[in-house]
């Protein structure tokens, strides 16, 4: 029996996503309460491309990329497509086609636990994508799955208009709820880290400057303070 198709779901606000573009997927993951963070099978496949958007969803059937098809279909500008695709890494379940009919529906980027293909037309192109595999094998369009239902893609929990985040250290999400709580705990963490970086310049030491030092000492291991 195919399963549903949600069209519409509440989204992180145009605005909130523009406040989000500057932050660091490492900050926003500590902001966050180390929470959100997808694990080092997800990786981008270029290296300097950023994303923030709000996901859309998506569950396919394994070697099977029909639902990403009525994802892009579906797709409102600023969407992040999230897929899950059952864990076979053997196939290319996007290529450049969908990359050209993404960005033309506004799709901001992809976060995928499978294949993609065409990485070379993708990164002239300039669309953002972090899978777990490059594969050129074929897939087919058969069978029906989900979209804009909570899906597991890098150990975390994605929900329909969650805030989606990535840079070269990988991929974070934040709770629709939490996005504007976490942006300003990222904010005051850069600052704070910005003025950790001055003292570390000027001489300072991480182990005094972060507490590390009692640490040690309470370990049994007595550093002197060299000159």
């Amino acid at each position: 029996m195919p399963e549903a198709v949600l069209r519409h779901v509440p989204r992180v606000s145009p605005e909130l996503l523009a406040a989000y573009a500057d932050q660091e997927a490492a900050t926003v993951y500590e902001a966050a309460g180390a929470c959100g963070g997808m694990d080092h099978t997800i990786r981008p496949i270029a290296w300097g491309q950023r994303m923030v958007g709000s996901a859309l969803t998506v569950r396919c059937h394994p070697a099977d990329n029909l639902m990403l098809h009525a994802a892009i279909a579906i797709a409102r500008p600023g969407d992040v497509i999230v897929a899950d695709v059952g864990g076979l890494l053997d196939a290319g379940y996007w290529g450049e086609i969908t990359t050209v009919a993404a960005m033309a529906r506004g799709v901001v980027g992809l976060v995928i636990n499978g294949g993609i293909r065409d990485r070379g037309p993708i990164s002239e192109l300039g669309f953002p994508i972090w899978s777990a595999a490059i594969c050129m094998r074929a897939t087919v369009k058969r069978t029906a799955g989900a979209i804009n239902y909570p899906v597991v893609v890098g150990g975390v929990t994605v929900h329909p208009g969650d805030l989606v985040l990535g840079d070269d250290d990988g991929v974070v999400v934040v709770a629709r709820e939490r996005a504007a709580e976490v942006l300003a705990t990222a904010k005051a963490r850069a600052s704070k880290e910005a003025d950790v970086m001055e003292r570390l310049r000027a001489g300072e030491l991480t182990l005094d400057l972060l507490g590390f030092r009692r640490t040690l000492e309470g370990l049994g291991i007595h550093l002197r303070h060299e000159t």
